[in-house]
């Protein structure tokens, strides 16, 4: 019997926390491809498919911090593994649903067991690579981009030749795999962890707070928000009660002492404002191709660039950021996001695209390479080994509130925008096959001061890079991780 090295164990944890990942993200999307088809099946209507949707949207946002505590808490391999089969589960109860809440409700268990597994991910690799952690969060993210483009294709395909269920299912091989790589790969990481009983009141008071608000900022934009004004006093009157009490706790889950921690609070704020604007243009950029003309798997194949770009990238701008510091990379790479966005505002016909919209696609790839690996790892090494789990879940939180926030705001500027240029009722801004000239020009006016509020947030976050981060205080201790409790292999 042999014993796998440390250097091959950490590698078997990366492969296990990309894959595991993936999971969750494709998961995330993937049932959209099914959603008409499931509506026939099972007679959703239309309720039920924003539903079948929404349900896990809600879980991994109200969980991400309550999910990285218990892993600082009890082992964030141990957790992870858990949610990978936890994952499994619910993927086997979902598949089997014989009806719409059946499949809702598995739907919100599969959001559970996937905040467990991606707040877990991360963290795990923050422990396990230590200083190095800005390389191995590139290859995260580069590999769990592509799979994740992958996903819906894949998905479509199962739906159309074998069945709906099969998303599902797929899920299984997929999850046994991960538990695997994630036993093999086992570390002695015991000295990482937090000691203490876990903080319930305060997970809680986060999870009723974070999913209060989500659910409000969903709803809201999608039926107004005057009428889930509820939403917004739940999540208030809890996320106020989760300060108070983690300020007087003992033990608190959220140790607030972390954000005088400069590079973890302006870090996190950074997140908060790029992420609104990645997802402010993903989502308004793509609606508006088909509005020009594209179809929707064109559409989808101008993101495939991109992606290219940031599984080519992400892992070197990752390390040199491990090795020069993140300040240049997260000032650079809003900036170049912002600069992309700008070129759009030169689009208002199809043949448009191949010039200003290539100029567009080339600058914001490569803005998102520099910065998603460099922020992410500089967010989890700017806090303390034993808190890696709870940075992980900070983390995650502010970029679901930041993206779940711009798409709600920058809807409506779109659409006042719309309305303010035209006089007719009922129409839709960026509809499809829209033939008045006067209401393709009001869709092109709103998109444009659209991608305004986009491009001004990339500027803001590119600000925060500059003068809010340190190289200094990015420079992390490593982490002790043994060579103890090796895992045999075979010789």
């Amino acid at each position: 019997m042999a014993t796998l090295s440390l250097e091959r164990r950490r590698a078997l944890t990366l492969v296990a926390t990309i894959l595991g990942s993936s999971l969750a993200f494709i998961d995330a999307t993937v049932v959209i491809v099914a959603l008409p088809t499931i509506e026939e099946d099972l007679n959703l209507g239309l309720a039920g498919q924003e539903w079948v949707f929404l349900s896990y949207s809600l879980a991994l946002a109200a969980l991400y911090l309550p999910a990285g505590a218990v892993g600082d808490r009890y082992g964030r391999r141990n957790v992870f593994i858990a949610g990978a089969a936890g994952f499994a589960l619910t993927s086997v109860l979902a598949g089997a649903a014989p009806d719409a809440t059946f499949l809702i409700l598995a739907r919100f268990l599969q959001g559970v067991a996937g905040a467990f597994l991606t707040t877990n991910s991360l963290a795990l690799l923050r422990g396990v690579y230590g200083d190095q952690a800005g390389r191995a969060v590139g290859l995260w993210t580069a590999f769990t981009s592509v799979a994740t483009l992958l996903g819906p294709p894949a998905g479509g395909a199962l739906v159309e030749w074998a069945s709906w269920r099969w998303i599902f299912f797929l899920n299984l091989p997929l999850a046994g795999a991960t538990v695997a790589l994630a036993h093999f790969g086992r570390c002695d990481e015991r000295t990482q962890l937090r000691v203490g009983r876990l903080d319930i009141p305060g997970a809680i008071l986060a999870a009723a707070g974070f999913g209060a608000l989500t659910y409000g900022l969903v709803e809201g934009t999608r039926a107004g928000f005057a009428d889930h004004a509820w939403a917004f006093a739940v999540a208030a009157v809890a996320l106020t009660g989760f300060v108070l009490y983690e300020r007087r706790a003992r033990e608190p889950m959220l140790p607030f002492d972390l954000f005088r921690r400069r590079n973890f609070a302006f870090a996190n704020l950074e997140t908060f404002v790029v992420y609104a604007a990645l997802y402010g243009n993903f989502v308004f950029f793509t609606i508006f191709m088909q509005f020009l003309g594209f179809t929707p798997f064109q559409a989808g194949l101008l993101q495939v660039p991109t992606s290219l770009v940031i599984f080519a990238l992400a892992a070197r701008f990752g390390a040199l950021a491990d090795r020069h510091g993140p300040r240049l990379y997260l000032t650079l790479g809003p900036t170049l996001f912002g600069l992309g966005t700008l070129c759009t505002l030169l689009i208002s016909e199809k043949s448009d695209f191949w010039t200003a919209g290539v100029a567009s696609l080339a600058l914001t790839s490569v803005g998102l390479a520099m910065l998603v690996a460099p922020i992410t790892a500089t967010a989890l090494k700017s806090a303390p080994s034993q808190y890696a789990g709870i940075a992980s879940g900070v983390n995650s939180t502010v970029s679901r509130l930041g993206s779940t926030l711009a798409i709600a705001i920058i809807g409506l500027v779109i659409a006042l925008v719309f309305d303010a240029r035209t006089d007719t009722k009922d129409a839709v801004p960026l509809a499809k096959d829209q033939k008045s000239a006067e209401l393709r020009d009001a869709s092109i006016d709103g998109f444009r001061v659209g991608m305004l509020v986009v491009a001004g947030l990339s500027f803001a976050g590119a600000a925060v890079g500059a003068l809010g981060i340190s190289n200094r205080d990015a420079q992390s201790l490593p982490d002790k991780v043994s060579e103890q409790a090796p895992v045999p292999a075979e010789s």
